[in-house]
């Protein structure tokens, strides 16, 4: 299947030839993570636990029930998720007193929580995060780890005592994103979503988008939430000069889907590629032997793994007893970064020839082999990182006519004039979903633009796109 030309048909093909989900469980949208695409997941999971920790985030875990009279306290702000719930009404074949739901999102879970453990300024700033599955009924058409209704789900909520406080954590929040994306070797824009598309409750939301297969696909958001939530959840602190205060709040939210643009972006006609930080095995070994050399092609690729092994390298060794050749096959579609070819001129010469998943070779002898492929490593990212980033760079494109913007392939910039009714003129182009006006604007000259709508003064940007 061609990813160019069939970029669905393409994606569903990856994900189940590499044995990363199984979609044939019984309640539909709700798929079983299998070994490989779980130790990606959790490798992705080490990724964001260590930047959290690095920025003073502790981890908790939130039960998965919900109380009806919790979520109901902010109904309004939340009203978004209303039609997404699954209700828990019985126990056993009791009705319960008070009705539960399985958490879409835990702002109704933690914020009662968080009048609890907050009395004065000495317990702020408050930041932790949790790594849990949230439930939501998703009625598009479900796609592995894109749209599902059970996601494996990444959530930071912090609380500070003034709203500038709360605007530093976004922008550490924007850091955190900016190294963590960088690991993954995924490009992405972030924008300021229009108020009719903020999340419920939210002063302003910042949406993370990357770009694969001809559309975007949103795969971080960060919320300036101010005191809405803490006005209706009472969560206040005693400050310096004796007042009670309501704390200001943000959130930041990442799910499975950054699995779905690392198989989307840089996966390719053979299978997966996958970024070294993740990979689960970034080295396979593959020995190529006869029956009479088989013993010391064995023991030359045990010496070697055992080598890279214990330098920190995730790697192993192909035993199977089928063709290398089919070998092959397998692993460049489960995208491992690097493939070692070992036989009798490796053993006779201890010097072996690195394949990269990304095209390519390098030479690396057994004494060598852990810094070199190292440095190998490193490189494959670094090509992964910058072909993704020219790719999507190449696909934004500034369009001053609104006519032409249908027949656009890509990311398109717009200029605006700040109204909201030309806005939602703008909605109505088939396909098109406006994603908001660029958190960062670049320095233009604005005095000869006129909004694609009703050519009045250029305000800002709108950016829009197809989505998944």
């Amino acid at each position: 299947m061609n990813k160019e030309t069939d970029f669905s048909e393409w994606y569903n093909e990856i994900t189940e030839k590499a044995m990363l989900t199984d979609k044939r469980y019984q309640v539909k949208g709700t798929n079983v993570w299998l070994p490989y695409g779980w130790k990606i997941s959790l490798n992705i999971d080490r990724i964001i636990r260590d930047e959290m920790g690095n920025n003073n985030h502790d981890e908790v875990c939130f039960p998965t029930l919900i109380p009806e009279t919790d979520f109901n306290k902010e109904r309004d702000h939340i009203k978004g998720f209303t039609e997404e719930v699954y209700w828990v009404t019985k126990a056993g074949g009791n009705d319960l007193d008070v009705n539960l739901l399985l958490r879409p999102t835990s702002e109704t879970a933690m914020y009662p929580m968080f009048s609890l453990w907050i009395r004065s300024h000495a317990d702020l700033p408050l930041r932790i995060f949790q790594i849990v599955n949230t439930f939501r009924y998703e009625t598009k058409q479900t796609r592995a780890f894109i749209r599902v209704r059970e996601m494996h789900f990444f959530e930071a909520h912090t609380c500070h005592a003034t709203y500038e406080e709360a605007e530093e954590q976004i922008k550490t929040d924007l850091d955190i994103m900016n190294k963590i994306a960088r690991k993954l070797c995924i490009p992405y824009i972030v924008c300021i979503r229009p108020d009719w598309d903020k999340f419920p409750g939210a002063k302003y939301t910042l949406g993370i988008d990357t770009f694969m297969g001809g559309k975007t696909l949103q795969i971080a958001s960060i919320h300036q939430y101010g005191d809405n939530f803490s006005k209706p959840y009472n969560i206040m602190f005693e400050d310096l000069d004796g007042k009670q205060k309501h704390v200001s709040q943000t959130t930041y939210g990442m799910s499975e889907r950054l699995v779905g643009a690392i198989v989307g972006i840089h996966g390719d006609a053979k299978g997966l590629v996958l970024p070294p930080s993740i990979a689960p095995i970034q080295v396979i070994i593959v020995p190529i032997y006869t029956k009479e050399n088989r013993i010391r092609v064995e023991t030359e690729c045990n010496e070697l793994l055992a080598i890279i092994k214990n330098d920190g390298i995730r790697a192993d060794i192909d035993k199977r007893d089928i063709r290398p050749g089919n070998k092959f096959y397998y692993w460049e579609e489960k995208g491992v970064p690097i493939r070692i070819e070992v036989g009798e001129r490796e053993v006779s010469s201890h010097a072996y020839i690195i394949k990269k998943r990304t095209g390519g070779s390098a030479d690396v002898g057994m004494k060598t082999a852990s810094s070199i492929i190292k440095k190998v490593l490193d490189d494959i990212s670094d090509t992964l990182f910058e072909n993704a980033k020219k790719t999507m760079d190449n696909i934004i494109i500034e369009i001053d006519k609104r006519d032409a913007i249908k027949d656009t392939e890509g990311i398109v910039k717009v200029p605006w004039c700040g109204s909201e009714s030309c806005a939602h003129e703008l909605e109505n182009i088939p396909a098109f979903k406006i994603h908001g006006i660029p958190y960062v604007e670049e320095t233009i000259d604005s005095k000869n633009r006129k909004c694609v709508v009703c050519n009045k003064q250029f305000k800002n940007h709108l950016v829009m796109a197809r989505t998944f």
